[in-house]
């Protein structure tokens, strides 16, 4: 596929093509006390990973000029991947760490829209939308991205908060390269349906059930 090709799959197929821009509006205002890690030092900004289709936005920071960093996918919480998450990412670097947070919700619309008194419309609008099986693809995406970048992907870690937080776990079961998870409040079992066919509670067999998307 040539590169015009492929921005026009994009534009056509992807809700969004860039990353949510400061911080989510549940998050309010930002104020003095909020944590900003500085970019010095690092090779910190938005790429963009092909995946079926297209590509889909992420965030990136690594410690600049170093090569065969371990990787930590970086997994948004409901609100997408804001400032804070990116803030995250830069963290990781700073300690030696390819991080990458990838625009899971890129196919279905612009989380940074809906504010905290409006989750129940971005569940209905977007998250409720999202496969669990294509997530899983898109995170294999970005690992496999990290490696074209030289990091090494065969030391790999996950973590992820409250969205993000289930999604650690499913990954943990589907992952067989995966050498350490990290979910914050990630909710384990719900309802079940064709595009969340398993939970965590589900226990070891969770892999094996996640349909190819």
């Amino acid at each position: 596929m040539t590169d015009h090709n492929q921005k026009a799959v994009t534009r056509r197929g992807f809700a969004a093509t860039a990353l949510v821009g400061g911080f989510a509006l549940a998050a309010g205002p930002l104020n003095a006390a909020a944590i900003v890690t500085p970019a010095d030092g690092l090779d910190a900004g938005e790429v963009n990973i092909p995946v079926k289709g297209g590509a889909i936005p992420a965030y990136r920071a690594r410690p600049e000029g170093k090569r065969d960093c371990p990787v930590v996918l970086v997994v948004q919480e409901i609100f997408g991947v804001h400032e804070h998450i990116k803030d995250i990412c830069r963290r990781f670097a700073k300690l030696g760490y390819y991080a990458i947070a990838p625009s899971l919700y890129a196919r279905y619309g612009d989380p940074g829209k809906y504010g905290m008194g409006s989750i129940k419309a971005l569940v209905a609008d977007i998250v409720s939308k999202v496969p669990d099986a294509e997530v899983m693809q898109d995170l294999d995406a970005a690992a496999a991205f990290a490696g074209g970048e030289g990091a090494d992907n065969k030391r790999l870690g996950i973590t992820g908060w409250c969205w993000g937080g289930r999604i650690v776990w499913l990954y943990a079961a589907h992952a067989r390269s995966l050498r350490a998870g990290v979910a914050w409040y990630g909710p384990l079992t719900g309802e079940k349906n064709a595009l969340r066919p398993v939970h965590p509670i589900d226990g070891p067999c969770t892999r094996s059930m996640l349909p190819e998307h």
